[in-house]
């Protein structure tokens, strides 16, 4: 992380691809155009629905509120990409909410709005309130574009070349790197992201939900139901790329405060 942030800084021929993640603030490197991310998540995103089984919306409670819920908090982040200026890296979003049956306890998001929730998780959620904490920070990954950032980082490691109009949507490296930045086809999903970007995203996440009307207290005792799961088998956190429950439960109480403010209880966007 220390090289990218050097050449960002620096703007080696690369100032193009450097951004900044909304809220945070920070510089990222982002190599890959945003409408190739866009096209590939496309792409992914329609073969994976393909090759699981999508829970209907008619028919199912579930998969009615995980529409809803994302409806809500998709509504809430235009709204706040609108305020500060930033409504143009969403303008192209076409969202869609898919619950899939599987047993993983796993959601995702990929750029341009293609959200999936599986059905193990909502044990762990137990209510509509926690599902926004996970949904609200599963889009923060995307709406920081971190699977990009993580993206970028696997084509300067495998030294593939990103320029013009370069279809790495064939390239079958770049499609592996693709789906294991996001956790697509395995059971990383929301552990996919650096330390940093799970962080990042529990902070955008919690402000989301909370323009949302959620309250985002919520998510910490969710975040503390997901560390029993472990029943103390996780590794160290310096081991892990992602943080340790007792960190993240930690950060989200420091910026709770600042969520708060955001909060409308029951409002709508």
């Amino acid at each position: 992380m220390k090289k990218i942030a050097i050449i960002c800084t620096a703007g080696i021929g690369l100032l193009a691809a450097c951004a900044r993640v909304p809220i945070t603030g920070r510089s990222q490197l982002n190599l890959v155009p945003e409408s190739t991310m866009e096209s590939m998540a496309l792409q992914q995103y329609q073969s994976f629905l393909s090759e699981n089984k999508v829970v209907s919306q008619t028919t199912s409670k579930d998969a009615e509120m995980v529409k809803r819920v994302g409806q809500r908090i998709a509504a809430a982040v235009t709204q706040y990409m609108n305020q500060n200026g930033m409504g143009n890296q969403v303008a192209n979003y076409k969202w869609e909410f898919n619950l899939v049956n599987s047993k993983e306890v796993n959601a995702w998001c990929m750029p341009g709005g293609k959200v999936v929730v599986y059905t193990g998780l909502l044990p762990v959620t137990q209510n509509e309130t926690a599902l926004a904490c996970v949904m609200g920070h599963e889009i923060a990954h995307a709406i920081a574009r971190h699977g990009n950032e993580r993206m970028s980082q696997g084509l300067l490691a495998q030294g593939i070349q990103v320029a013009g109009s370069v279809a790495l949507g064939k390239n079958p490296t770049a499609v592996n790197i693709f789906n294991q930045a996001f956790g697509i086809g395995g059971n990383v999903g929301m552990l996919a992201f650096s330390r940093q970007n799970e962080l990042e995203a529990d902070h955008l996440g919690a402000i989301f939900m909370a323009m949302a009307g959620y309250n985002p207290q919520e998510s910490i005792p969710f975040w503390q139901r997901m560390a029993n799961m472990s029943n103390g088998q996780k590794p160290p956190e310096f081991l892990s790329t992602h943080p340790s429950d007792a960190t993240r439960v930690q950060k989200l109480q420091q910026l709770m405060p600042e969520a708060m403010r955001y909060y409308r209880p029951g409002g709508k966007v």
